[in-house]
């Protein structure tokens, strides 16, 4: 399917009189309907490699290729614009708004997208609430459901806008062993399904041992990166 994404010798340095380099030379390639966790401690840089990928962040040198567009001589609004097409973020905290519903928390992003729910719109919607399991609680308010119910509201708020690449920083982090597992099948049915191609941050071993590929990160390098077979 090629390449959705591309990470030619990135560094990150903050700082200006005391530097401090937090991402070293790093490169990587990303297929697209690929399922991929990135695991280190914390420090490490995977966060920062995370925000780089999804452009919330610069590199200080080096260059992000997005669905074949080179992403460093892009402006804010050309960035942003990216981003709303090609990306969808799941957090470690959900970030629902809780005066909305469900449904209303699902078509937030394209809502602000397009000003307006069109009718193709609402059926997606209904679309993903049925496949991560949220019919039946779909008018409750956000503060009316589960924690694991509130992370699924998020899953499908992340796929509202059809993003090629899915980006989860902890995105079970929150969660009990057993919601942690029926969270992660319904991200890989995802990925199945509708071919998104997945990168995740966990700190949970059993979490990244069920990925595509374990890429770990240490001191700002890339120490492993191997096909999970």
């Amino acid at each position: 399917m090629g390449k959705i994404l591309q990470l030619n010798n990135i560094n990150k340095v903050y700082g200006t009189k005391v530097k401090t380099q937090v991402l070293h030379d790093v490169s990587l390639a990303f297929e697209a309907a690929s399922f991929t966790s990135i695991i280190g401690q914390s420090g490490s840089g995977k966060s920062t490699l995370m925000n780089i990928i999804g452009t919330l962040d610069m590199p200080t040198s080096g260059n992000v290729t997005i669905a074949g567009k080179d992403t460093s001589a892009m402006s804010k609004n050309e960035l942003a614009t990216l981003r709303n097409e090609t990306i969808g973020f799941i957090f470690q905290f959900h970030h629902l708004l809780p005066e909305f519903t469900v449904l209303e928390n699902v078509l937030m992003p394209y809502r602000i997208k397009h000003n307006k729910v069109t009718d193709e719109a609402m059926k997606r919607a209904e679309y993903l609430i049925e496949m991560v399991g949220l019919t039946k609680v779909k008018n409750n308010r956000s503060t009316e459901i589960s924690g694991g119910q509130q992370q699924r509201a998020a899953i499908a708020r992340s796929l509202i806008n059809e993003p090629k690449i899915i980006l989860g920083d902890e995105p079970t982090g929150n969660l009990d062993t057993e919601t942690t597992q029926t969270i992660f099948n319904l991200l890989k049915d995802i990925n199945k399904e509708l071919k998104t191609t997945f990168i995740l941050i966990t700190h949970d071993k059993k979490v990244a041992e069920q990925a595509d590929r374990i890429i770990e990160i240490k001191d700002g390098h890339v120490i492993m990166d191997i096909p999970n077979l």
